[in-house]
């Protein structure tokens, strides 16, 4: 009989944040940008026929820095007025639209205050996580740049239930990319996809069952 659950690993952008695609819309309006053009290099550098070595997958892990990426990126795209856009700080002025999601925040702290591990496993695109808010939160982060490796190679899941010392089995895995929820089901890891805070939480409680009781510090 599979073990219960004792870990939670939370991606971060989009489970953790506003969704990406709340960020990239603003991002785009406020810069004049035609979305498609974004859209385009996005599903050629990440959908699954992408091959390996795209500019994101070599961004995600540590190959690349942000301010190349910037400018390889800065040159796919178009401004619905026909301008160029400029590269410097491109990623950073994205990130800025991205915002916490409180509810999933708290959620997390719910967990650790009824004695749940909790993890953090994120693909970076070369942005600075808000470790101040976010460092009491994880026993343990892995980050794909950090690591060179990237979700969903099936290494980096193995390489985080090695740190965390855990069988797949024991881990619950948190992503708003149906393809790293995959990957993790694959190697034996419970995957939810997340959409939105209340319906995560409610994918969760049915592992973690302190999550529908009272908590008294």
């Amino acid at each position: 009989m599979p073990a219960n659950p004792s870990v939670a690993i939370f991606d971060y952008g989009g489970v953790l944040t506003t969704p990406g695609r709340l960020a990239i819309s603003a991002w785009t309006e406020a810069e004049g940008i035609e979305p498609e053009s974004f859209s385009t290099a996005l599903k050629e550098w990440l959908s699954r026929s992408a091959p390996a070595g795209t500019p994101i997958h070599r961004l995600e892990t540590g190959e690349l820095s942000a301010a190349e990426f910037d400018r390889l990126l800065a040159a796919r795209l178009r401004t619905v007025d026909g301008d160029t856009v400029e590269p410097e700080g491109l990623l950073s002025r994205l990130f800025a639209n991205m915002r916490p999601d409180e509810s999933m925040l708290q959620l997390v702290r719910d967990l650790r205050d009824r004695g749940v591990r909790t993890a953090l496993l994120s693909n970076s695109w070369g942005n600075n996580y808000p470790w101040e808010s976010l460092r009491d939160l994880f026993e343990l982060a892995v980050i794909s740049s950090e690591v060179g490796l990237r979700k969903p190679d099936p290494r980096i899941y193995e390489l985080t239930l090695r740190r965390l010392d855990l069988p797949a089995e024991q881990a619950v895995f948190v992503d708003d990319g149906a393809p790293n929820i995959e990957a993790a089901e694959r190697l034996g890891l419970r995957g939810v996809l997340h959409s939105e805070a209340a319906k995560t939480r409610a994918e969760l409680a049915t592992w973690f069952p302190e999550l529908t009781t009272r908590h008294f510090p």
